[in-house]
């Protein structure tokens, strides 16, 4: 049954039990006012990456004053950065601190990534967490940390520390539950030294459209076109039954956040990857594109835990084809770590050709 409550569909999927984030930061829309627009129209929180970075400072001229400024200063290139990223995410948590306050703390968060070539070292995640916390100084924000094997170690590690932790490029049951086991370890540990646990927040940001993107083309190979579009949500659907049935040792549930959810096949529903996956205790961040096709066409229904015996049939008919979807999963976190550190590459780049 369609959800309708008389507000737009943003607002209509927070009453929902999911809260809408947006996976986009500019300073542009940040000082034009489009991002507090953004807000008042239902958007609760906001995600950033490298990628996400290097495109607003390549893409514009707004950065170049204070790039030249701290160039003259003699700052390096790696500074500016931090100098760049960290006020950007700064500027937004301000934006969003009456949204932190009003949700109690569920949402209003903006979060920032570890430098990716951390990806696979847990304490430099650890040491560049604590100082990216510790210069922000905001409760409103969100360390991200991939999702990689070595992930559990920092994760544990941060949480025990207070730190709200944003676990990234994750694919997989067994990469989601991994992770989340180890936020509640670093709960139960917070919990053994006598600190408040019910201050700390965390969500697993798990990747969908890039699943079906590498499937659909095995599918293509083996001409099997009935699986189609359908793995990457059915997967999700198994991540959030795993997450319905984990205990967080009396503190904050570390919500499921579905992030790249814009549909990548022109032949999809553009929203095909929000309305699929709609549910408490969960989170949606959307690029642009698909945040203005939302509001536009969206529909808000409770989807995440119905056709749960399909997505069973469907993951079954995966694994009689031979293809192992958790191998999938590990091959697609380490293309998505690659990509990450080549934006990175590219936004210093970009920051190096600014200051010639």
């Amino acid at each position: 049954m369609e959800i309708k409550t008389g507000q737009n569909t943003l607002m209509s999927l927070a009453r929902a039990g999911q809260s809408p984030w947006y996976d986009n930061i500019d300073r542009r829309f940040i000082e034009n006012g489009e991002l507090k627009n953004l807000f008042e129209k239902g958007l609760l929180g906001v995600t950033s990456n490298p990628t996400i970075f290097e495109k607003a400072v390549s893409a514009s001229g707004v950065y170049d004053p204070l790039i030249r400024k701290l160039a003259s200063e003699s700052k390096t290139t790696l500074e500016i950065y931090d100098a760049l990223t960290l006020e950007d995410v700064s500027m937004a948590a301000e934006l969003l601190r009456d949204t932190y306050e009003k949700t109690n703390h569920l949402d209003g968060y903006v979060s920032i990534e570890v430098l990716p070539e951390l990806a696979h070292d847990a304490p430099g995640t650890i040491k560049t967490a604590l100082d990216i916390s510790r210069r922000i100084n905001k409760p409103n924000i969100m360390i991200k940390v991939p999702g990689t094997k070595e992930a559990p170690e920092a994760v544990r590690a941060l949480t025990k520390e207070g730190i709200n932790v944003n676990v990234t490029l994750l694919f997989s049951v067994e990469q989601y539950g991994a992770c989340a086991k180890a936020y509640v370890e670093g709960l139960r540990e917070r919990l053994k030294e006598g600190k408040n646990v019910k201050n700390v927040f965390s969500v697993a940001s798990v990747f969908i459209s890039r699943v079906d993107t590498k499937l659909d083309k095995l599918f293509g190979e083996k001409k099997v076109d009935d699986l189609k579009g359908k793995i990457a949500v059915a997967g999700a659907k198994m991540i959030y039954r795993k997450f319905r049935e984990l205990d967080f040792a009396g503190g904050n549930p570390q919500r499921v956040l579905w992030a790249s959810t814009s549909a990548k096949n022109p032949a999809y529903r553009d929203v095909k990857y929000v309305e699929g996956l709609i549910g408490p205790d969960t989170v949606n961040t959307m690029p642009p594109a698909t945040v203005d096709a939302f509001l536009d066409h969206g529909k808000v229904e409770l989807t995440i835990e119905k056709d749960l015996e399909n997505a069973e049939s469907d993951l079954a008919k995966l694994r009689s084809l031979g293809i192992n979807l958790e191998q999938i999963c590990r091959e697609i976190q380490s293309a998505g770590v690659t990509a990450f550190q080549n934006s990175f590459n590219k936004l210093i780049h970009s920051i190096e050709q600014k200051i010639s």
